[in-house]
């Protein structure tokens, strides 16, 4: 019975489907049921047209064109005599898309996302697509930790075949990290290697930091500092067992469980070279950094293979391949080292592409470059042409890549990818000190003017002391040896008096052109010459110094001007330095011809030393002297001064040293100057270096003489912070040692922002 009624239901099926479509010619073709759609939308997906034959196979073609449109929810074809009648059923369009309970994210950013995956006002409603967004937008939470978010959506149809669709979000509460265990550590104590970790539990700037917070790629990271950790120290056969990440059933709190397994550890017995050697094997054995008889480390081990692969590169041999195979002797617990050595082919340099300097020309970026077109691929060269790009200060990031030539064997290029950063500065200064109130100081510069690479600046200084007007411009690129020429044009008012540091006012308008040339990579001697007139102004209660000198010398000086000076930049960053130093010395000596004759020297030494990973020590020491000659005076306009947020910081700027009659500091013709500063990264942002913060010890004197009793002392805290909106210090400083009169300020801070 059950058959029968199988081949009866397929018979009609069959007589239906034979009955359907009968062909027949197209004279007109109608649709209805459209309400946005327009019918000739409809026309230019359909695959037939008036004066087609319409048959069953073109019907079923053109059913499922309709439908591959994604326009319609039902779409069927019926036969009105010769007329093809095109019946559709729209699905609705989306009329808005809100957000509820969102306080994680930014209600723009969520609807960008969701056009990103087809959800958008005035597109089609697609209910695979809605639940697509749902489980992104979730995912999105979990990312950032809210475990127990819950997100449901409401989809409320309107007049027109249109629908609202509300994303409601419950985000609860962020899930933090409660504890953190390592089981198996005997060598080292828990909190120690805990102390390696981003991760953490809450503390006081995790609500700032977020790390706080679970994330797989953090804990990675985190699992691969703690492996350096022990295979720096002699654990060759350290490993991790085991990580288990668990959270509570209310998703709230999570508990992260480390197993490792130390083993012995490890010291050096042995060092073999082996392999192709081109270069002398005692030479190469003074670039293994890792020695018979130390205690093995990962970190050492990995230097002395790049120090070889570097050296072969130098010489051209780019893909030159080390490799340090280990020999271990587990009842010693000894491991030995052979170092195979394979050059490889020796190449050249065919092409240097230069890309991401939207503003910035080619020639500036390519004028740094010491590897040239053409020559022998030089490790050391490219290393130090990206340096040297990445001096400018132009720039973020500088990447240098050296792909092989395709179809050669000897040939790589170097492609150099920049991204550029604002290169003007707005800077605004100011000081507060208790009873002294506010000093402000500002100025505008641009390093890299029209992309040139030329600097221009503008200051205007509005303190109480001094009011300076200046202009300076910088090519430095004025040759093709990269000798650079520049000028310095200037109007300065003193007034000290107006701070109460000294009665008297001079007026100096002047002008200054220089040159500077490179003797290496690191060094550059400057020349200058210049002209100073200066007009004095002293008042009836003016101490009686500077009324002597007036009344001696005049109260109108002018002054050509010669200057020398010489720098050696070894520094590794210029905005974050950590290893290297800086050395300057600069002379300045008046021309017989002027009314004044005197000469100024001044040194300065600093440099940066790196004691572990986020600790850097910086030591900073200056020293100047100044004197007259043909039986004048050093002028005491020229005085060397101290104190302030650029040299003894606890101290009002320019009041360390000798005071007047009227007990206002004068300055001396002598001066030293002395910083130590402990730089490490701000507690709970320790990957993060656009903040810095530092613990500093200052010293200066200045007198007539070098006289160890006039040293003023100070020690603080200061915080470095490039902001987006410029960079942002701040110190606060108490003085250690100070004299009767000493002015002290205890806050001061520096804003700059950047266009």
């Amino acid at each position: 019975m059950r058959w029968s009624r199988v081949a009866l239901l397929l018979l009609m099926l069959y007589a239906v489907t034979a009955t359907a479509i009968e062909p027949f010619v197209i004279k007109d073709i109608r649709v209805e049921g459209i309400q946005r759609t327009e019918a000739g939308t409809i026309f230019s997906y359909l695959p037939v047209k008036v004066g087609d034959t319409m048959t069953e196979e073109k019907a079923s073609q053109a059913i499922r064109a309709l439908f591959a449109t994604g326009f319609f929810q039902d779409v069927s074809l019926e036969r009105d005599g010769d007329v093809l009648v095109v019946v559709v059923q729209e699905r609705p369009s989306i009329a808005q898309i809100d957000f509820g309970g969102v306080r994680e994210f930014n209600k723009d950013q969520l609807i960008t996302g969701m056009r990103q995956v087809g959800l958008a006002e005035g597109r089609i409603f697609d209910k695979g697509l809605l639940d697509r967004a749902e489980q992104e937008l979730k995912r999105q939470y979990l990312s950032r930790g809210y475990y127990a978010v819950n997100v449901s959506t409401t989809v409320t149809p309107l007049e027109r075949n249109r629908v609202s669709l509300n994303f409601n979000v419950d985000e609860r509460q962020i899930a933090k990290i409660r504890q953190i265990t390592i089981i198996g550590a005997q060598a080292f104590r828990e909190r120690e290697l805990l102390g390696l970790f981003v991760l953490r539990t809450p503390g006081l700037m995790t609500w700032f930091s977020k790390h706080d917070q679970y994330s797989r790629q953090k804990l990675a990271a985190d699992l691969e500092t703690l492996r350096s950790h022990y295979l720096d120290r002699g654990y060759v056969e350290f490993s991790i067992e085991a990580t288990q990440v668990s959270i509570t059933p209310d998703k709230q709190d999570i508990y992260i469980t480390i197993s490792i397994t130390e083993g012995p550890k490890y010291t050096v017995s042995d060092i073999k070279v082996a392999g192709e050697m081109l270069i002398p094997e005692p030479e190469i054995r003074k670039l293994i950094q890792i020695k018979p008889g130390e205690i093995f480390s990962r970190t050492r081990l990995t230097e002395s293979t790049k120090l070889i692969t570097d050296r072969l590169g130098n010489d051209g041999y780019a893909f030159a391949n080390v490799n340090a195979v280990p020999e271990l002797s587990k009842e010693k617990q000894q491991v030995a080292f052979t170092f195979f050595i394979d050059p490889g082919r020796r190449v050249y340099v065919r092409r240097i592409n230069v890309a991401g300097n939207t503003r910035t020309r080619d020639e500036v970026i390519r004028r740094e470059m010491r590897q040239l077109e053409g020559g022998w691929y030089s490790a050391e060269k490219i290393t130090l042409s990206r340096q040297r790009i990445d001096r400018l200060g132009y720039f973020t990031e500088v990447n240098v890549e050296t792909p092989a030539v395709q179809g050669a064997t000897d040939q790589v290029d170097i492609n150099i990818s920049v991204a550029e950063k604002p290169t003007g500065l707005l800077l605004l200064g100011a000081g507060f000190g208790s009873g002294e109130g506010i000093l402000l100081s500002g100025s505008v510069s641009q390093n890299n003017i029209f992309g040139s690479g030329q600097h221009v600046a503008a200051q205007v200084n509005t303190s109480k002391i001094n009011t300076t007007y200046s202009l300076s411009y910088t090519d430095p690129y004025y040759t093709v040896d990269g000798v650079s020429r520049g000028f310095d044009l200037y109007y300065r008012v003193v007034d000290p008096s107006s701070n109460q540091l000294g009665r008297y006012q001079t007026k100096t308008k002047g002008g200054h052109f220089r040159l500077g040339v490179p003797v290496s990579e690191i060094d550059t001697i400057q020349y200058g010459i210049g002209y100073e007139a200066t007009n004095i102004t002293t008042f009836p209660d003016s101490p009686l110094l500077y009324r002597d000198y007036v009344s001696t010398f005049g109260s109108r000086n002018s002054s050509a001007f010669l200057t020398a000076g010489w720098t050696r930049d070894g520094r590794d960053s210029l905005i974050y330095p950590t290893r290297g130093t800086l050395q300057r010395a600069s002379g300045e000596t008046s021309l017989p011809a002027g009314t004044l004759k005197y000469y100024k020297l001044s040194y300065q030494y600093q440099r940066y030393f790196p004691l572990t990973r986020n600790l850097t020590f910086m030591v900073n020491g200056e020293a100047g002297y100044g004197d007259g000659y043909g039986g004048k005076p050093l002028p005491f306009f020229k005085n060397f001064y101290a104190g302030g947020v650029s040299s003894v910081r606890g101290f009002k700027a320019y009041t360390i040293g000798p005071k007047d009659s009227n007990n206002d500091p004068r300055g001396g013709s002598r001066k030293l100057l002395g910083n130590a500063e402990l730089l490490f990264p701000f507690p709970g942002l320790e990957n993060d270096r656009s903040v810095r913060v530092s613990a500093f010890f200052d010293t200066a004197m200045v007198g007539e003489t070098y006289n160890g009793d006039d040293l003023r002392y100070s020690a603080g805290m200061s915080v470095l912070w490039v902001s987006p909106f410029g960079p942002l210090k701040v110190s606060a400083a108490k003085p250690l040692r100070e004299r009767p009169g000493d002015r002290t300020q205890t806050f001061q801070f520096t804003f700059g922002g950047v266009f």
